[in-house]
């Protein structure tokens, strides 16, 4: 039987050309082009730095099913979100047309192996609502984006043009995609139903039902020639949306599943300096850290490439927030235009300069403003990294003796004394004297204790801070905790001087901590600092189990071995507490200092609109205690007026940093006397039952 409509596979006339010549090299000029471009965007990460990303996997699969595919932190910003999974899952399903398409326009007969019966039958009724549904939602978006921007997609002029042109131009590359396939279908079921033979069926209320019901009165000839059209124009559109994608943001559709299946699975450490060599060989490399491109590991070029440039890490990075010269979102877009413009199509590659200071693509105040709080890592929904790129920069300013002046006295005294502070280490337990029914036991003087207590700088040293550690220590008296400290055998855990950038001076922290808790012979460490916390749980190698002191009072009050009395319910005092990152989202212990504070009973706290994983940083982290950047306002001061929307008049806090700049703020904001910070130490200290 003679077909209804003549087919792009036809060797007949369109034009003065058979259609099936335009078939057949559409998708091989398209493939071969699509290959040479990919060819040239996998340069740089062939010539990048090695990053051993294959281990786990198991636990990557399970990241690209939940994160790539199942789209978990897209609805964290609603709207946009909700608008992404309607194209995301649109595209999945089409894409299966779309490449049927391609093969009928060769053979046009050709179905998709597996969809020849019922199951084709359901799949081409969902194609069609898929393909409805995908083609509003990039309207949505072009005009979103186009017209009612938010202020995460601003871009700042020195910077250059920004990419809504671009995001516009695709989604309306998308609307035809969708248009045109919608098309082709409908003319072939409007020239059956004139026919009189029995119609394919079209999902009421899709394009393509539309489309069918709008040409019911249409020429034959008319039919013949759209359903030509619109193939090709399919055709073409698709094979030049497959080639302009590695050409800007719009390459995260290409690398986003493999970026998040090589995406970190641990948090809270940094990478090591260079994969492959040991601790004991940092001494044999002739430079550390990142200070031109290929120093970059192949996952950071990765992660350029992937970057969507949808704001979501700059809109929650607090640096940003207060206006310091950093917005991680241009870390990535920097570092992928660098790539593209090095790394060219056509011609040689470019020889590479220096990427910090005059003539490079980063700042040293753009790096230096890091706290290293995570937020970006944690709110970008396609697993790039800022954390260990910033560090490596770091670590090739620090080699290259390139460091702020206000860091280097605290840096020489750690290296001198074990502390930032330059004091004697023997003064490190002075904070026990005065400490009554309390015993701390010394190891130094050669005590024995299941449990080390690590206080670690800020609270051995700061005066104000002490009082956290005899808090602390008398919660482990109360609950029966047989425990010591190093005293002046402890040395800074080195946290922050990993993520400054000094890394031999933090392997000599390490490996002197790490002497000293091994001898002292403990099972059990504790420590009431989440940077002392993280480090040794997730730097240090061959620790005994460590614990925050939010998990020990939760768990002592739980056995009963912990007794808290009521508040005075005349106070007035309304409670809100701020997540540390170093003990949140770092270490994703959220609950239990909540756990810690409920229990004291009759106790009233609120909870700040930016909390747990998206808790706002104090900018305590990354030695930044002792730099000033440039900033419109300090971070606690914000975070001091959060407290305060949130109706608190108390802040409640689980680590010395956030504690020393939450009173700093509280006096910035001139707020003294309508709100207070206590640390959950304090607090629960000061409700022990006897």
């Amino acid at each position: 039987m003679e077909p209804v409509l003549i087919s792009p596979a036809s060797f007949k006339l369109f034009g003065f050309i058979p259609t099936v010549l335009f078939s057949v090299l559409i998708p091989i000029v398209g493939v071969g082009l699509f290959t040479y471009i990919m060819a040239k965007r996998i340069a740089p990460l062939v010539k990048a730095n090695p990053d051993f990303r294959f281990d786990r996997p198991k636990e990557r699969v399970l990241n690209v099913l939940k994160i790539w595919l199942a789209q978990y932190r897209h609805p964290r910003y609603m709207m946009a979100g909700v608008l992404h999974i309607i194209i995301f899952f649109g595209f999945l399903i089409l894409s299966v047309r779309s490449s049927e398409l391609v093969i009928k326009g060769i053979s046009a007969d050709f179905i998709m192996p597996g969809l020849g019966g019922t199951l084709g039958d359901i799949y081409y009724f969902f194609k069609d609502y898929a393909a409805t549904a995908v083609f509003f939602a990039v309207i949505i978006a072009a005009i979103r984006r186009g017209i009612f921007r938010p202020d995460r997609y601003i871009y700042p002029k020195s910077y250059g043009h920004d990419h809504t042109n671009e995001a516009v131009f695709v989604c309306l590359v998308i609307a035809t995609l969708m248009v045109s396939e919608s098309l082709f279908e409908a003319c072939l079921v409007a020239a059956e139903v004139q026919k009189g033979l029995h119609a394919t069926f079209l999902a009421p209320g899709t394009l393509a039902w539309l489309f069918k019901n709008i040409l019911l009165d249409a020429t034959p000839e008319k039919l013949q020639s759209l359903h030509i059209l619109s193939y090709y124009v399919h055709d073409l559109t698709f094979f030049f949306f497959l080639c302009f994608l590695p050409m800007g943001k719009h390459f995260h559709v290409i690398t986003s599943l493999f970026n998040v299946f090589f995406m970190r699975l641990d948090r809270g450490n940094v990478r090591p300096v260079r994969y492959g060599v040991s601790d004991e060989e940092l001494d044999n490399l002739e430079s550390f850290g990142v200070k031109k491109f290929s120093d970059f590991t192949w996952k950071d070029v990765l992660d350029f490439y992937t970057c969507a440039d949808c704001g979501r890490c700059s809109d929650q990075c607090p640096a940003n927030r207060v206006k310091r010269p950093l917005s991680p979102r241009f870390i990535s877009i920097k570092g992928r235009d660098y790539a593209f413009s090095h790394f060219p199509l056509m011609g040689e590659f470019v020889a590479q300069e220096p990427l910090i200071g005059e003539g490079g693509i980063y700042s040293e105040d753009e790096i230096w403003s890091c706290t290293t709080c995570g937020a970006c890592e944690q709110e970008c929904p396609i697993g790039i990294e800022y954390i260990n790129k910033i560090v490596d920069l770091r670590r090739g300013m620090v080699d290259s003796g390139n460091v702020p002046q206000s860091l280097q006295k605290p840096l020489s005294s750690l290296e001198k004394r074990g502390n930032p502070y330059g004091k004697m280490e023997k003064k490190r337990s002075e904070w026990t004297k005065g400490l009554e029914d309390c015993e701390v036991k010394l190891f130094e003087n050669g005590d024995t204790a299941d449990t080390l207590y690590f206080v670690d700088s800020v609270t051995s040293f700061d005066e104000r801070m002490q009082n956290v550690a005899r808090a602390t220590a008398k919660i482990m008296c109360a609950a029966g905790i047989d425990f010591g400290i190093l005293g002046k055998d402890e040395k800074d855990s080195g946290n922050e001087v990993k993520r400054f950038g000094e890394e031999m001076l933090f392997q000599n922290l390490k490996r002197e901590n790490s002497e000293a808790i091994l001898e002292s012979g403990v099972k059990n460490i504790v420590t009431a600092d989440p940077h002392a916390y993280n480090a040794l749980k997730n730097e240090y190698t061959g620790m005994p189990p460590v614990n925050h002191i939010s998990q020990i009072i939760t768990k002592s009050v739980s056995e009963g071995r912990l007794k808290l009395k009521p508040v005075n319910e005349e106070d007035g005092k309304i409670y809100t507490y701020h997540d540390p990152c170093y003990l949140g989202r770092h270490n994703g212990i959220y609950e239990e200092p909540r756990a810690a504070i409920d229990a004291i009973p009759g106790i009233r706290r609120v909870e700040m609109m930016k909390s747990r994983d998206r808790s706002f940083c104090c900018s305590g982290g990354g030695l930044m205690l002792f730099y000033e950047p440039e900033e419109e306002e300090r971070m606690g001061a914000l975070r001091v007026k959060m407290a305060q929307k949130a109706g608190a008049n108390v802040i409640v806090t689980a680590c010395p940093f956030c504690l020393v700049n939450m009173e700093d703020a509280i006096k910035v904001a001139g707020m003294e006397g309508k709100m207070e910070a206590i640390d959950l130490g304090e607090l629960v200290a000061a409700h022990i039952d006897n």
